[in-house]
């Protein structure tokens, strides 16, 4: 199965020398489970031709919001748009979770509760997960279509399903802890309070459920569905 990496972001030109860039990420995070993949840098203006070239899209994280102007926006909106109506399964994380959202019908904003870094718990439909968050930005009002799957009493709308078209994660399964602690070096000095950097590095060698968050990528684009 191909799944188009729909790239809006790069990594730190300091962690991209020896971790990759974002569609890296993700291929370590879904290798094995019988996928092929191509990345589109459509935050460079590199869009696909056509809905049909890749069986299945995943849209990445950014440094930028969903709700400004920057000129891959209104085109990444609309091929969203394209995607879902064709009944091609999507997949969004953070920043592709908050575009996604927004060119359904959802908004996006800044919280005002500040920011999630590192390792966050998330309550999964009654279960407890706990993936590395690095986010400001939220869905505040979900799509009339979309289920609210997971949250917490900081982001609300952490997990959402559309049916069987699209899958959203604000937290980030493809960070590992060594990727965190190189955003906390190279990306949160002046944005992120130190305190949370602090918490989020004193948590680094604690547990994440990115695992299992790849087996619900991976069931979602095979099967249409998240156990």
């Amino acid at each position: 199965m191909k799944i188009g990496i729909l790239q809006t972001g790069h990594a730190p030109d300091e962690l991209r020398e020896t971790r990759g860039d974002y569609d890296a990420h993700f291929a370590r995070l879904l290798a094995g489970r019988g996928f092929d993949f191509q990345t589109y840098n459509v935050v460079d203006m590199d869009f696909p031709d056509s809905v049909d070239a890749c069986d299945g899209w995943l849209i990445t994280g950014s440094k930028h919001g969903a709700y400004e102007d920057h000129p891959f926006i209104p085109p990444l909106e609309q091929l969203i748009r394209d995607i879902y109506a064709a009944g091609i399964p999507l997949v969004g994380v953070c920043f592709g979770h908050q575009i996604i959202a927004q060119a359904l019908g959802g908004h996006v904003e800044k919280f005002k509760g500040g920011w999630a870094v590192g390792r966050t718990e998330y309550d999964w439909n009654g279960q407890t997960l706990a993936l590395n968050a690095w986010h400001q930005d939220q869905v505040i009002t979900a799509p009339e279509t979309a289920k609210v799957v997971a949250g917490n009493d900081f982001c609300a709308n952490a997990a959402l399903v559309y049916g069987d078209r699209a899958f959203t994660v604000q937290a980030h399964p493809e960070f590992d802890a060594v990727f965190v602690e190189g955003l906390a070096i190279h990306r949160a000095p002046g944005v992120v309070p130190d305190a949370l950097v602090q918490e989020a590095t004193a948590n680094l060698n604690k547990p994440v459920d990115n695992d299992l968050l790849a087996g619900k990528i991976a069931q979602f684009f095979r099967e249409r569905n998240v156990a």
